[in-house]
């Protein structure tokens, strides 16, 4: 296939793009920005745009056959001049259906979006929160444009680890310095609450299962370990070779603070994929504990 990733310069769709490669596809990685250069992203062919400002053209789009979308927007993105309600209505309600409907009058034949967990796992957000409510649409968006000329469905994913080489992920980065001491004044301790896992390269594998076997219109709640957050950051330890049991206090975390815990500092996200669905895309499950070690090997 030859295959465009949307957002192929970031985690998830750089780890995406570098397996498709491996398995043989043809692989361009559309992005505002090119891929930092020590990246092995950066050998890939790039193309600029910015899906949100309409800048892919069709003549761009035409040549490939596959789209794999990987830039959903969350609270990272949002301008400092935009309020967040503003941003999510322009960039995923409205910008992401229409990305996907312009790759299919393109006469490309297969598209993947990569969406978020909350709204399949707890569906109650979406009447309460604008992000939830945000990607939920943009996914329901993106599905409904689906044909049988036009294969296109959708995989939400969990809280997602991993990490590259050249490749700046300040949020992990943070999470193996906290587990090996070295934010001055930090106190040691895990909260409440527990959500699903799932490494970069298991979803990768994920993404290939669907390009390759996907069902048009179907939303995949994909994932792998449910974990509380104690468990988490008790393996994130371990990998730093620390081996206090840490107590859970419920305050807000200096790594992991309540604006990024949508079912509330306490509340759980916890799911099982559908074995069906597991067996159909082919993932690797088993993967999280594997990805922290690497993750704090990585930073240290």
């Amino acid at each position: 296939m030859k295959v465009l990733v949307v957002g192929g310069t970031g985690l998830i769709g750089g780890e995406i793009a570098l397996l498709l490669r491996a398995r043989g596809h043809e692989v361009t990685i559309g992005a505002r920005k090119p891929a930092p250069p020590r990246t092995l992203m950066a050998e890939l062919p790039f193309l600029q745009g910015n899906y949100v400002t309409g800048g892919f053209g069709n003549d761009q789009l035409k040549v490939f056959d596959s789209l794999v979308f990987a830039a959903g927007q969350d609270f990272r993105h949002v301008p400092s001049d935009t309020d967040m309600a503003t941003h999510w209505q322009r960039a995923n309600i409205e910008g992401v259906p229409k990305f996907f409907a312009q790759a299919r009058d393109a006469g490309l034949k297969r598209a993947v979006n990569i969406g978020s967990f909350y709204p399949q796992a707890m569906p109650e957000l979406i009447k309460t929160d604008d992000y939830v409510r945000s990607r939920f649409l943009a996914d329901e968006g993106a599905r409904a444009l689906a044909s049988d000329s036009f294969m296109m469905c959708s995989l939400n994913a969990p809280f997602i680890l991993g990490c590259m080489a050249g490749l700046e992920l300040p949020h992990l980065e943070n999470q193996a310095n906290y587990a090996m001491g070295r934010i001055e004044g930090a106190l040691a301790f895990a909260i409440p609450g527990g959500v699903n896992f799932m490494s970069a390269r298991s979803l990768a594998e994920a993404t290939l299962g669907a390009l390759e076997r996907g069902q048009g219109g179907k939303a995949y709640l994909v994932g792998d370990e449910n974990l509380s957050f104690h468990a988490y950051f008790m393996a994130f330890f371990r990998a730093a070779g620390r081996t206090e049991v840490l107590e859970v206090i419920d305050q807000e975390h200096p790594i992991l603070p309540d604006a990024v815990l949508y079912a509330g500092r306490g509340g759980e996200i916890f799911y099982d994929p559908e074995p069906v669905d597991v067996e159909r895309l082919d993932y690797t499950r088993g993967d999280v504990e594997r990805a922290i070690r690497e993750i704090v090997q990585h930073y240290r």
